[in-house]
């Protein structure tokens, strides 16, 4: 039964997940490399279907000695976030909102949960990102539990494939916040510009996801 679930979601999983990207030098790395001023915190992206509500790509995100995106077998891409295997450096606050735009459509929403760490758990997380590698398509989800594997307060978190099991264990998690990003833009993300105006449109609610499609102040 496991693995006859596992061959009707894979469909889901496979969505939002591409080829890896490039590698950028060492110099471009370094130039880009941005810390944000808020404290060490780890934020997990899981994009869900609004039509069938299934979960369909996970992404990490760690504030540590810098701000970083886990985008595993992810199709993002930014000049201006330089990119190794499957990790985003340059993640200004703008580019924060540039990635979650660039996966909120009007077929897909964004669940954001951040969750504060100390310094330490912030910077080892940070090093297994960036000694990760790429990951295969389908499993973006795994690659980012094994990274919190043995992380304080990451202990729930299953080793699971689907970024809803995922999802639902950070809702769990003590001092997690909690933002839902809706944007009713066409999928073939002809919208985009990289413009704090173009993504006024997004609308955003607070709190678990409710496990189908609705907007913030709507019952």
């Amino acid at each position: 039964m496991r693995l006859l679930l596992m061959a009707l979601c894979l469909p889901f999983l496979l969505a939002a997940c591409g080829e890896p990207g490039p590698w950028a030098s060492d110099e471009t790395v370094a130039k880009a490399a941005y810390r944000a001023d808020e404290p060490p915190t780890v934020t997990l992206f899981t994009m869900v279907n609004n039509r069938s509500n299934e979960g369909a790509h996970s992404a990490l995100m760690v504030n540590a000695s810098q701000r970083v995106i886990f985008n595993p077998a992810g199709t993002f891409r930014h000049p201006y976030a330089p990119q190794r295997a499957d990790v985003h450096y340059g993640i200004t606050d703008n580019m924060v909102d540039f990635f979650i735009d660039y996966h909120a459509r009007e077929t897909f929403r964004v669940i954001r949960h951040d969750v504060p760490v100390s310094a330490a758990d912030a910077e080892r997380i940070l090093q297994r990102i960036e000694s990760r590698g790429t990951v295969a398509n389908a499993l973006c989800t795994t690659s980012i539990n094994t990274i919190l594997r043995d992380i304080p307060g990451f202990e729930s978190v299953p080793r699971s494939p689907f970024p809803k099991s995922t999802m639902r264990a950070f809702d769990k998690i003590p001092n997690a916040t909690i933002r839902r990003y809706y944007d009713d833009s066409a999928d073939n993300r002809s919208d985009i510009v990289d413009s704090p105006a173009a993504r006024a449109d997004i609308k955003v609610g607070y709190g678990p996801d409710p496990g189908y499609f609705v907007l913030p102040g709507e019952s």
